[in-house]
């Protein structure tokens, strides 16, 4: 093929983080765009090298686009009900086309179907496609035989498979054709081991209707039944996209280095299992009737931490792998100019107090684990919970993971005392074996500790840190994991002093990094699953009106598919932050199991 010349340059291409859909196998997944075009996809999984890497920089990093060749008037696009199967239609002066996007539930191998179909008119269309593995580094070497296209670099090889014409132009393959009412061109691309035989043609018609029908099956088990229940189905249908069904484990985004600022530095990798997530993703999954994944997600959980206590990590891979060495890819510009990107994450190795009360809350969550896995979850929670009573006096890096050294954060003694709250109450399980006495003398030693030194009396609020005037959100979690209860005046205050002091444009921030050193440079949007805890506080102390105000709110910054990032810029009004976020969409679906009634906190049922 015909190279670019070294001189010349792409512009970078990345669209708005808003302007993106998700398409997945429950093993890996890809944005779309509404322009049509693929911008970020790794394959097999989620956290395998990324072959369409435009997002993170130009064209020249990879992409897939498949889009009208004259000026569009118009696009729209929309979710098949009840299914992740992406449809997005685009109006020419010629006519109209749509573009039906998906991944089919995998077998052997993974693959993307893409059926473009004209809906009225004569449309021209083009179909530009640019591999490159390794997060955009290598191009691989394309051949073409028989109408058979391979692209083929070290392990990998992605095949396509259409019936439209293609060539080679400036180091991308492309197709021209065109499309009449009621006419179908399809392309099918898929991921396989270079050493490995190519599989028959799929046939994309039988796919789709597959696909459609096993999405529409699950989404038939939901069992909520109260309000907005449109944003509660299409929030669960994104957390089993972010699903590793091999193993069972919910990465926290499918991006890697979408910027908490535009043209900032904080942006991390989230293609990984964070467990500070478990016990709530577990609580909507069983609420919602998904006993299935719920199973699966806590039988993830017993595999990824059983070992030594003192082992436990924050952040575990798909498969529940403990390394996760984080560094950067400077080849590649970052999403609007936001460097580093970085490639997995170093708080793996922090020391997260937290993480124990996590642990501990879903492990005594039922349904139960199968019996075939090795460790026992009552062991396993009374060897945690000795070892917290070791280390719960020890600083840490916090829920927010700073990098700035550690502190006696609040939240994170509040969740110490969770573990043993919750194991007290659950020491039947353990067979007499728990030191329960001793339990109960450290869980009271901790509450104690906690209303002294973590509450400012005069700010009439729990803080950050012990002796800190800062805020932070996590306090909202106080009342939601039981520590005191919703008439408690702590709660209120805490509550009045973050809508005083943390609220931008009627959202929550994390903290103030403007006055707290968190070891990165000050500057970040308002954070979406705070702003859906301060609505489940909001509720709980009472003021339910103003609870429903800031949801609907909050549903108003979804994205035209239901989508929502990590943050939110109130002044140029845009997400910011790894997409689709997965405690966000947590964060919605449990707000509305309080707002309907559905969910109280621990003791307050």
């Amino acid at each position: 093929m015909a190279g670019r010349k070294k001189s010349e340059k792409l512009p970078l291409h990345g669209a708005r983080i808003e302007d993106y859909c998700l398409i997945g196998d429950c093993e890996t997944a890809a944005l779309v765009s509404r322009e049509g075009s693929i911008d970020w996809l790794c394959w097999p999984t989620f956290s395998s090298g990324a072959c369409f890497a435009a997002l993170m920089g130009t064209q020249d990093h990879g992409f897939w686009k498949i889009a009208p060749a004259s000026k569009v008037k118009a696009i729209r696009r929309q979710y098949r009900a009840h299914t992740l199967v992406v449809e997005t239609t685009f109006e020419t002066a010629k006519g109209e086309v749509c573009v039906t996007d998906f991944m089919p539930p995998r077998d052997e191998h993974s693959s993307i179907v893409r059926i473009v179909r004209g809906v009225r008119g004569d449309v021209a269309m083009r179909m530009d496609l640019a591999l490159r593995f390794d997060y955009g580094r290598t191009t691989p070497w394309v051949t073409s035989m028989k109408g058979e296209w391979r692209a083929v670099a070290g392990p990998d090889m992605v095949v396509l498979q259409t019936k439209a014409p293609l060539c080679g132009k400036a180091m991308t393959t492309v197709s021209e054709f065109s499309v009449k009412a009621h006419e179908s061109v399809t392309f099918t691309l898929t991921y396989l081991s270079s050493l490995a035989t190519v599989p028959p043609e799929i046939l994309p018609d039988k796919a789709l209707a597959e696909t459609q029908r096993l999405w529409t099956e699950w989404v038939h088990r939901n069992q909520y039944s109260g309000p907005y229940k449109e944003a509660i189905e299409r929030s669960l249908i994104t957390l089993k996209a972010l699903s590793y069904q091999p193993s069972g484990g919910i990465v926290a985004a499918v991006t890697t280095s979408l910027p908490e600022k535009i043209g900032g530095v904080r942006n991390w990798d989230y293609r990984y299992c964070w467990l500070r997530d478990t016990a709530f993703t577990l609580m909507v999954l069983m609420l919602a009737g998904y006993e299935e994944e719920a199973i699966a997600w806590r039988r993830w959980l017993l595999r990824a931490v059983a070992g030594a206590p003192d082992q436990i990590q924050t952040i575990y891979g798909i498969w529940g792998e403990r390394q996760l060495l984080e560094w950067e890819a400077p080849w590649l510009p970052g999403y609007e100019n936001s460097k580093p990107v970085r490639i997995g994450n170093a708080a793996a190795g922090q020391f997260q107090l937290d993480v124990f009360g996590e642990v501990a809350a879903a492990l005594a969550r039922t349904p139960e684990a199968e019996q075939s896995i090795r460790v026992p979850a009552t062991a396993l929670q009374a060897s945690l919970v000795d070892h917290l009573c070791e280390v719960w006096r020890e600083p840490d890096e916090g829920i927010w993971e700073t990098r700035d050294g550690r502190k006696h954060f609040t939240y994170s003694k509040v969740m110490a005392w969770v573990a043993l709250d919750r194991a007290i109450k659950h020491h039947d399980e353990f067979d007499g074996g728990g030191d329960v006495k001793r339990w109960r003398k450290i869980r009271k030693e901790i509450h104690d500790e906690v209303c002294v030194k973590g509450f400012n009396k005069k700010l009439n609020s729990f803080v950050q840190s012990y002796g800190s005037k800062q805020l932070d959100a996590s306090c909202l979690r106080i009342v939601m994991v039981g520590f005191l209860p919703p008439d408690d005046p702590r709660i209120r205050g805490t509550v009045e002093a973050i809508e005083q002091r943390l609220m931008i444009g009627g959202f929550v921030q994390r903290y103030d990094t403007k006055i707290s050193d968190d070891g990165l440079p000050a500057g970040e949007g308002v954070f979406l699953a705070c702003s859906f805890w301060m609505v489940t506080n909001l509720w709980l102390i009472g003021r339910k009106g103003e609870a429903i105000a800031l949801y609907e709110r909050l549903l108003k910054l979804r994205n035209d598919v239901g989508l929502l990032s990590e943050e939110y810029d109130p002044v140029r009004k845009r997400l910011l932050g790894n997409f689709p976020q997965a405690l966000t969409h947590i964060a919605l679906l449990h707000a509305a199991y309080a707002i309907s009634g559905k969910w109280r906190p621990e003791g307050c049922e």
